[in-house]
């Protein structure tokens, strides 16, 4: 047996539509964007996978195509997916080893899923590499990585705002109470900065450069304590088709973000209307949990916070809060009952 667990690693797997993180050894030794570049001629072909892919994406000629394998925390692109999945974990050995390790992985799965999506997420695991998978909802594993006792019987809610979904879930006795989903989420966001640039600028930029925008100037609320300086972004001009230049403040894209994260609140207030009395006392005792990529749009706790009259409460880390609760649940497979084999 020992031999056998020598040869034996293990990984925990964050598969997200944005973004894909592995921890190896307690160590986040992956955290790359889940972006691939193919060849069209051969689509077997990877040419790129994480940040060299995403510096291809919008840019490509007709010889190469870059493919994001999620959707909506989902596998959209088998292929691209199992091929992504393959070129990641190659990244966790940079130095090849002599002989090649089985691996035991642990990936985290949104709680909406259904049986067929979660075949396909074991399925590409398998075909690249795995000999052992399991599978583990995303909400238990982002209230492990921020520290919650998921075991006792107290209720805690976790908001996980991610690339393709927000799941609102509410967590007692290692066991998901109440739970929804809704599919608007970083990507929405992405996509609605570039409608208002459009709109108001008529000027057209790609994702990727609505993607900085979100990083660099993102908020939720019109009047920040420390607001972020305006920055330039560039694009074409959809009157002349001549490239200019345009500032953009903080307060325009939380006016381009105003509709989806009213979509957010008001997701939140239907998962606390279905929340039996005890576990309300205990939120209301506790305050609610905000983890994911989404999390650190500025302002949104206090927006949160301010709708719903409660304390909100942002994880440390929120990106790597998932993927760290994934990492506890691998070490400890045998003794939580909500890991799925």
């Amino acid at each position: 047996m020992g031999i056998f667990n020598f040869f034996t690693q293990e990984i925990a797997i964050d598969l997200g539509t944005a973004n894909t993180l592995i921890i190896h050894n307690d160590e986040v030794v992956v955290n790359e964007p889940s972006i691939v570049a193919l060849d069209r001629n051969n689509p077997k072909l990877l040419l790129a996978v994480g940040k060299k892919a995403l510096m291809m994406h919008e840019k490509t000629h007709e010889s190469i195509r870059t493919v994001r394998p999620l959707r909506d925390g989902v596998i959209a692109d088998f292929n691209a997916a199992e091929l992504m999945i393959r070129e990641l974990i190659k990244m966790v050995y940079p130095k090849k080893p002599l002989i090649a390790p089985s691996w035991r992985m642990m990936i985290c799965i949104p709680s909406s899923i259904t049986e067929v999506e979660k075949r396909a997420v074991r399925d590409s695991a398998e075909q690249a590499g795995a000999k052992e998978v399991y599978l583990i909802h995303e909400p238990m594993a982002a209230a492990l990585g921020i520290g919650i006792d998921v075991e006792e019987p107290v209720g805690n809610m976790i908001i996980d705002i991610g690339g393709g979904t927000t799941g609102i879930t509410v967590i007692a006795l290692a066991g998901i109470v109440c739970d929804q989903s809704i599919r608007v989420a970083g990507d929405e966001f992405t996509a609605d900065i570039m409608e208002a640039l459009r709109r108001y600028h008529s000027l057209l930029i790609g994702e990727r450069t609505a993607e900085q925008i979100k990083i660099q100037v993102g908020a939720a609320m019109k009047d920040l304590d420390n607001p972020p300086d305006d920055i330039p972004v560039n694009g074409r001009d959809l009157v002349t088709g001549i490239p200019k230049q345009v500032m953009v403040s903080y307060q325009e894209v939380a006016d381009a973000l105003d509709k989806s994260v009213f979509k957010i609140e008001e997701a939140i207030l239907k998962a606390l209307e279905t929340t039996p009395p005890e576990l309300a006392a205990d939120i209301y005792r506790r305050g609610l949990y905000l983890t994911g990529g989404g999390a650190l749009l500025r302002g949104l706790d206090k927006r949160i916070s301010a709708k719903i009259k409660l304390p909100v409460h942002v994880a440390d880390d929120p990106l790597k809060s998932v993927v760290r609760g994934t990492g506890i649940a691998l070490k400890n497979y045998d003794r939580y009952p909500f890991v799925m084999r």
